[in-house]
C-alpha cells in the first residue's frame, strides 16, 4: 500500500480545513493510501511537521491548505537541503495560486486529492530570499500591502477577498522606493508593485506573469512603476487577464539572478503570500534554484 504524510492546515479556507478531516481520512482510504494525517495547531507548524516527515523517511508529504501551507511545508522539507521527498498539494485555501500553477485549482476536494496522489511528479524551480524558500512568487508594493489587508477581512474567500483587499489598499497606499537589479534590467524608484515569479498568478488569480514556466530555471520579473492610483485602478483588469505587459509603466522580463534593495526604508514583501520585511540597506539576493523540489502536478 502506498503511503503519504498529510499536513492539514486546520484554519485554511477560513476554518474549512478542520471540518474536512473526516472526508480526508475516508477519501485517502478509498484511494488505497496509508495516510498519516497531522492537523496544524499553531502558526508555522507545517515546517515542523514537514521536517519530521522528511526525517522519518516518508516518500510523500501532502500539504492540505492554501499557499501559506505550501510555503511552510516546502521550507520544512528543504530546511536541511535538497530532498527526494515529494511534495503534494490539495488546495483548500484562500488564493491557491500555486495550485493553479500545478493544474490543481478549481477542483472538488476529492478530485483534487486524487490529483495530488496520482498526478505526475516533476522537478520544479524554487526561489530563496531573506533566508526563506518560496515556490510561487516574491512580491513587494501594492500586492504585499493588499495581502496585509486580507488578514483583516474575515468574511470573504478566494478572488473576491483579494479584490476587496486591493480596493481597500488604495485608500492609504504609498509606493515604496525599491531597487531591482538583474543582468538584463535595472530599476530604481518608487514602484506600485514588483513581483519575482515562478508561477503565473498571485492574489487568487491576478495573472502577473502569464507566461511563467515553473521549471525553466528563470524568474519572470514584473515591475509596475509609480503611477496615479486611478490609472493603476484602470490597469487592474489588464493585470487580472495577464495583458499588462505592453503598458508604458510596466517592465516584464526573465532573469535567473535578481537582487533587491530598499534604499530609504524597509519594504514589506510577501513570499507565497506570507509577509516578511526587506531590510533597508544593502541589496538582498533572490536566488533561483532550478528544478530543486519534486512536486506532484496534474499535468
Amino acid at each position: 500500500m502506498r503511503s503519504a504524510f498529510f499536513i492539514l492546515n486546520a484554519t485554511a479556507g477560513r476554518g474549512r480545513g478542520h471540518k474536512l478531516r473526516p472526508r480526508l481520512t475516508e477519501a485517502t482510504r478509498d484511494l488505497g493510501w496509508d495516510a498519516r494525517i497531522h492537523e496544524t495547531t499553531h502558526s508555522g507548524h507545517e515546517r515542523e511537521l514537514a521536517a519530521q516527515a522528511r526525517d522519518e523517511g516518508w516518500p510523500m508529504v501532502v500539504a492540505v491548505g492554501g499557499d501559506g501551507t505550501v510555503h511552510h511545508t516546502a521550507n520544512g522539507l528543504l530546511a536541511d537541503g535538497p530532498t527526494e521527498t515529494v511534495l503534494g498539494h490539495v488546495p483548500i485555501g484562500t488564493g491557491n495560486d500555486y495550485a493553479y500553477a500545478l493544474g490543481l485549482r478549481k477542483k472538488p476536494f476529492e478530485l483534487a486529492l486524487a490529483s495530488a496522489l496520482g498526478g505526475t511528479v516533476r522537478r520544479l524551480d524554487v526561489g530563496r530570499a531573506l533566508g526563506e524558500y518560496f515556490v510561487n512568487a516574491l512580491g513587494a508594493g501594492f500586492d504585499a500591502e493588499a495581502t496585509r489587508q486580507t488578514l483583516r477581512m474575515k468574511h470573504l474567500r478566494g478572488f473576491p477577498l483579494y479584490l476587496a483587499a486591493a480596493f481597500r489598499t488604495f485608500v492609504s497606499f504609498e509606493p515604496p522606493e525599491l531597487e531591482v537589479l538583474t543582468p538584463e534590467h535595472s530599476e530604481l524608484g518608487r514602484v506600485m508593485m514588483m513581483e519575482v515569479a515562478i508561477g503565473p498568478s498571485i492574489g487568487g488569480g491576478f495573472m502577473i506573469a502569464p507566461d511563467a514556466v515553473t521549471d525553466d530555471g528563470l524568474f519572470d520579473v514584473c515591475v509596475i512603476r509609480r503611477i496615479g492610483l486611478l490609472t493603476f485602478l484602470r490597469y487592474v483588469p489588464r493585470v487580472i487577464r495577464g495583458t499588462h505587459g505592453n503598458l508604458p509603466p510596466v517592465a516584464l522580463f526573465r532573469s535567473a539572478r535578481v537582487r533587491l534593495a530598499a534604499p530609504s526604508a524597509p519594504v514589506l514583501v510577501h513570499l507565497d503570500g506570507e509577509l516578511y520585511e526587506l531590510p533597508e540597506g544593502e541589496p538582498q539576493k533572490v536566488e533561483m534554484l532550478p528544478r530543486h523540489l519534486r512536486v506532484v502536478c496534474a499535468h
